[in-house]
């Protein structure tokens, strides 16, 4: 079977990484399905699942707004499961590295009868260029955040994107595997702010808080109290210090390179104008 022969899911495919994910798939010569409320697909109405994977020979598989919420689990096993029933048994799932919450997902989904893949992410690169952390930085010129001087290996999401196509292309070579991936350095989010002062031509500044004083913040966002005391407890246990270190060795045993480095993300984004007021 060629790559024009195979048939992708991508849930989430408006999204940061579903996006990114469409994108790689198509320039691989792979056919894109893409699932999203646009499309017809939720994630909260299993009778929209069926005409979605219906076809297919694989899909990626990203919960929104984060696999460790509660619910996930349910949804991503009940999926996997009518996904199989169906004959798309090749399923590759987004993770979190290092992020306990994740795990009863994960789990789902091996115990699906599915042929699975488990990518677990470190933390994007480019949570600092689209979404609320960019915001902040855009606007304000400072990213108020409760990760103290935490250090952590930044992962480009174009990294993430080529090892999911990989994983589909390449079949049974990553089937029953979890690949954790993380960029090639480690960095405090101080150091990644000033990076991007600098290739963005700006003053840019960090500021700790603590999860209290974040949890107003996400308040005054307007975020329901339930959202806003998942997100600081995620915070709080993702950026402990134990994800402090680097596992770039998944991405370059995928992809037979390194993974991309936040210098080269900061200026192709600044590029962009990411950081324009």
């Amino acid at each position: 079977m060629t790559n024009d022969d195979l048939t992708l899911v991508v849930t989430g495919a408006t999204g940061r990484t579903g996006g990114r994910v469409a994108r790689a798939a198509e320039a691989a010569g792979l056919r894109v399905r893409p699932a999203s409320r646009a499309t017809g697909f939720a994630w909260d109405d299993p009778t929209t699942w069926a005409d979605t994977l219906r076809g297919a020979d694989a899909a990626y598989l990203v919960y929104p707004p984060d696999i460790g919420v509660p619910g996930a689990a349910g949804a991503v096993g009940a999926l996997a499961r009518e996904a199989v029933a169906l004959g798309v048994r090749r399923l590759v799932l987004l993770s979190g590295r290092g992020q306990g919450s994740a795990r009863p997902a994960e789990e789902a989904l091996i115990a699906s009868g599915a042929e699975w893949t488990i990518v677990r992410a470190s933390w994007f690169t480019q949570n600092f260029s689209e979404g609320p952390m960019a915001d902040g930085l855009r606007f304000t010129g400072d990213l108020v955040f409760p990760a103290d001087e935490v250090t952590e290996p930044f992962l480009d999401l174009a990294d993430v994107a080529e090892v999911v196509v990989r994983t589909v292309v390449e079949g049974q070579t990553y089937v029953g595997r979890a690949l954790d991936l993380s960029g090639p350095r480690l960095m405090t989010f101080r150091e990644a702010v000033a990076e991007i002062g600098r290739a963005a031509g700006r003053e840019l500044t960090y500021t700790p808080v603590t999860s209290e004083q974040y949890a107003e913040v996400l308040t005054g966002f307007g975020l329901p109290s339930g959202e806003v005391a998942f997100l600081v407890g995620e915070f709080g246990s993702l950026l402990d210090g134990h994800n402090s270190y680097s596992s770039a060795d998944g991405v370059r045993e995928v992809l037979g390179r390194a993974p991309r480095d936040f210098t080269e993300f900061a200026r192709d984004a600044a590029a962009e104008g990411a950081w324009k007021v």
